[in-house]
């Protein structure tokens, strides 16, 4: 079995040798983890590390940034103007963009090194992950490099970013715009989500747009507001075709888009001299690979046979909407693993499918009834015990498990309570009352949820036969994830 760390170490759990049982549904039983420990320091780097590339904070921050610009004076010392105009004289000489110095672009550069500085750094980290891949796909499209920054005023580099008017992923494509580029959306995929191939519909459609415009400024423009936008400026400009003679007749928005792409190249490119540090992320996009699935599977079965945490299997595929990785006859899907764990999954290929199917089926069994949200179980961990191994004893998932228990790793202690609401017939069912105290309710529309605290939207849907996150969302008008301890939830069409 792979166990998280520093590096991953290959054990004989998933080779095939003599720990294996002969019920497949207990094959990670065997594997005694009680004593292996990991580095404190080290561990806490690994939350802080996978704690701020799934949150989804910067994004929200840098779309208010791009449509609140006021291009004021901003008083930042630290920069000089002359040492700004030769900076952006350089920056210009080799990019194919428009740099050219005018005090709008300066109040946005300076605003953002004052007032922003810590955000720009938390990018930098996340960019050495992401960056490699947008430039192979920009390469293979004879895009200009410098586009990656592009991706940065999108979706702060959050493959799940979700704008306010639905468009989704690091390049944030409307549902339309990403069905014609061959990105597929259904119930457990969203493939404006996944990196590699929302990247390269990135590529086709600005390489469409230029084309059309002939300017990379004018293309920009054109992704973030469509080409009829950048027409109607031109024309109500009085013919210009330069995109800082147009800005004004633009959409808000998007008059703010090309001063922030261009700011935050410059930082970028300049970074050093800007006392900017260029951290190594944890893991580097050359440090993956991809296995095609040849059988439907999760993120967290994924995660108990490898040892790689779930939320890092979450982070290196984006696209599926359930962490539920689907399989179908006329369909690629893939599984992106860090390079040490896809050796032993290919050679175990065959046990771990057997074990995700034994899984599955036990899970398909008629429950005698759900439990309500109030029925709940104090466990005590024992010996030998780790979060797979409880789980699959409640039929839940690890990862409800650490959210009701607000864990942030995988680490257990002997003693340590746990709190669990069970899906199996070992507890007795609570059942559904009409007292204001109960989770589900009938109402003359049909019935509802009152959300409690540890539940996600994942967690209700489980509870609710026929129901999808999808479904919840579109019925609630939720747009993200988050929700709250006592919203309550309509749980039909209505």
């Amino acid at each position: 079995m792979l166990v998280s760390g520093q590096k991953y170490v290959v054990d004989t759990v998933i080779s095939g040798k003599t720990y294996y049982k002969q019920d497949v549904n207990v094959i990670i039983d065997s594997l005694n983890i009680e004593n292996l420990k990991d580095h404190a320091y080290s561990a806490e780097v690994d939350r802080l590390w996978l704690e701020e590339l799934y949150n989804n904070s910067l994004y929200d921050s840098i779309y208010e940034s791009v449509t609140t610009l006021t291009f004021e004076d901003v008083d930042y010392p630290e920069l000089n103007t002359d040492t700004l105009k030769k900076r952006l004289k350089e920056l210009d000489a080799k990019t194919p963009f428009n740099v050219v110095y005018n005090p709008a672009l300066e109040s946005v550069i300076k605003s953002y090194l004052k007032r922003r500085r810590n955000s720009l750094q938390r990018l930098m980290v996340l960019s050495e992950y992401y960056f490699p891949m947008f430039e192979r796909e920009l390469d293979n499209y004879n895009i200009p490099l410098e586009i990656k920054y592009l991706a940065i005023i999108e979706s702060a580099l959050k493959p799940r970013a979700k704008s306010r008017v639905g468009a989704t992923g690091l390049w944030q494509f409307m549902y339309p715009t990403g069905k014609s580029y061959d990105l597929d959306v259904s119930s457990y995929v969203d493939d404006r989500s996944d990196p590699l191939k929302s990247t390269e519909a990135a590529a086709k459609y600005l390489s469409k747009l230029y084309s059309i415009f002939g300017d990379w400024d004018l293309a920009l423009a054109a992704y973030n507001s469509g080409p009829g936008n950048v027409t109607k400026a031109i024309r109500r400009s009085g013919g210009y075709e330069n995109y800082w003679n147009i800005r004004n007749y633009l959409p808000r928005e998007t008059a703010g888009y090309l001063p922030a792409f261009l700011a935050t190249m410059y930082i970028f490119e300049n970074a050093e001299e800007l006392g900017f540090s260029r951290g190594k992320p944890e893991i580097g996009y050359l440090e993956t690979d991809t296995i095609h699935v040849k059988q439907m599977i999760t993120l967290d079965q994924v995660s108990e046979v490898t040892g790689v945490k779930i939320e890092e299997l979450q982070f290196l595929n984006p696209s599926y909407k359930l962490d539920i990785i689907p399989f179908t006859k006329d369909e690629v899907y893939t599984l992106r693993l860090p390079v040490p764990a896809i050796g032993p999954f290919v050679s175990n290929e065959e046990k771990i499918y057997a074990f995700a199917k034994a899984e599955f089926n036990k899970r398909e069994k008629p429950l005698p009834q759900f439990i309500e949200s109030e029925t709940k179980t104090r466990y005590t961990v024992r010996s030998g015990d780790y979060l797979g191994k409880i789980a699959r004893k409640f039929s839940v998932r690890v990862s409800q498990i650490k959210q009701w228990n607000g864990l942030r790793s995988n680490s257990l202690s002997i003693g340590q309570r746990l709190t669990i609401y069970p899906r199996n017939s070992t507890a007795t069912p609570k059942k559904t009352t009409s007292t204001a105290s109960s989770s589900k309710k009938t109402t003359s529309g049909g019935r509802t949820y009152i959300v409690k605290q540890g539940d996600s939207l994942w967690s209700i849907a489980q509870k609710h036969s026929g129901i999808s996150v999808e479904n919840i969302k579109e019925w609630n008008g939720i747009s993200g994830t988050s929700l709250k301890p006592g919203m309550t939830l309509k749980m039909y069409k209505g």
